[in-house]
């Protein structure tokens, strides 16, 4: 039974460095709600999420490109973005806030194997959900069959060709910049003038690896397939 003091005493110590941490936490967070409390905020808006926003990625030279449409607080890095800085610039009042990547966006791991595998098959297709139509939202969630040929893009929903257009100038496709969390899934497909859609994929990796695949039959065509306003690579 000598244990048992010796125990007991022990069990003090730990009680005493535990009220120790927990008073050294209290006042961290005290502190950094007074520094929290330094940041402005937008007439009527109750956080950050609410302020103006735009996303940019940085080019060659430090030039800062504007990502057409990234206006919403989460933007969904895509392809094209790939070894590239993205900033967001958001506007306080007067003032206009920059924040950076800590680095270049990386590519996913095991993406290039993925797309490389898909390229061997004859039909590449992938199941979508069409989410928009022409800007405005679709109520329907039946699956749709995204194909991504060598010479065109087609969207069909069973026998039902929706949509089917060659690669063109005027076709734009790129990642979903409308923000929320299913972006990191979704597309937008512009196939001509007056017809755009916003696909959801079943994963992440369907949504870069069809982006990746149609640009590369695009380029086979001699056109560079981005998002609206991108320059192409």
């Amino acid at each position: 039974m000598l244990h048992q003091p010796s125990k007991v005493m022990d069990m003090e110590f730990e009680l005493q460095a535990l009220r120790t941490l927990i008073s050294e936490k209290t006042q961290l967070c005290n502190q950094l709600k007074k520094e929290l409390c330094i940041i402005p905020r937008v007439d009527g808006a109750s956080n950050i999420t609410n302020c103006p926003i735009q996303w940019y990625r940085v080019i060659s030279g430090g030039t800062r490109e504007l990502i057409s449409g990234a206006t919403k607080f989460m933007y969904a890095p895509e392809p094209f973005d790939v070894g590239r800085l993205l900033q967001a610039e958001i506007v306080l009042n007067a003032d206009k806030i920059i924040v950076q990547t800590d680095g270049p966006v990386d590519n996913a791991a095991g993406l290039e194997r993925y797309v490389d595998s898909l390229m061997k098959r004859t039909d590449i297709e992938f199941n979508v959900v069409v989410t928009q139509m022409n800007g405005k939202d679709y109520s329907s969630n039946s699956v749709h069959v995204f194909h991504i040929g060598k010479l065109r893009i087609k969207l069909r929903k069973g026998w039902s060709t929706k949509a089917r257009e060659s690669y063109s100038t005027t076709m734009k496709l790129c990642g979903s910049r409308g923000g929320g969390n299913a972006a990191a899934r979704a597309v937008f497909w512009h196939p001509r003038k007056g017809s755009s859609y916003t696909l959801a994929f079943e994963t992440d990796r369907d949504r870069n690896a069809a982006i990746m695949i149609a640009r590369k039959f695009a380029s086979n065509c001699n056109i560079a397939l981005a998002g609206p306003g991108d320059q192409g690579t």
